[in-house]
Formats: structure tokens, C-alpha cells, sequence
């Protein structure tokens, strides 16, 4: 997995964290072993996308993992109601 357009790529551990300037962030355990790229979008905070997905913003100083929304449910797609049928 590549990512050019981000500053660089880091490693999930098994344990499903990230370690960056020494703090360990915890994403999940579904990523362990995948490489995620990050990229610097303010003075200590981070965007961290998988694949071409962004996942949220690491905020350092809290050590944190802030997910964006879900843009599915943000419109009202509720794929599971699609197949009932009535």
C-alpha cells in the first residue's frame, strides 16, 4: 500500500494501535498489520486514511482517533432496509 499524497505511512501493531512521537493511539484491531497513511493538517493534528478512505483526525495531544461520519447515514441509505421488501 502506497501513499503519496500523504506525509508518510505507519504500521498498525496487533494490538490495533499506531505509534507516532512516542504515543501509542489506538484505531482497531480490524487494521492490525495494515499499513495506514497520514498526513499533517494542522500543528499536531493528523488525517489517516486506509486505502483511499479517510478514516479521522489523530489529535496528539489527546491521543485520540476522532472518525469521521459515516456519509451513508448521513443521507438516510440504510442498506439493510433496502432488501426488505414490503
Amino acid at each position: 500500500m502506497d501513499y503519496p499524497f500523504h506525509d508518510r505511512d505507519i504500521l498498525v501493531t496487533a494490538c490495533g494501535r499506531i505509534c507516532m512521537a512516542r504515543k501509542k493511539i489506538n484505531v482497531s484491531t480490524v487494521l492490525a498489520g495494515q499499513r495506514l497513511g497520514i498526513k499533517e493538517v494542522d500543528d499536531g493534528i493528523w488525517l489517516v486514511s486506509f486505502m483511499q478512505y479517510d478514516l479521522g483526525y489523530i489529535d496528539l495531544e489527546q491521543r485520540t482517533l476522532q472518525t469521521i461520519g459515516n456519509p451513508h447515514r448521513a443521507r438516510g441509505c440504510y442498506p439493510c432496509l433496502r432488501a426488505v421488501h414490503l
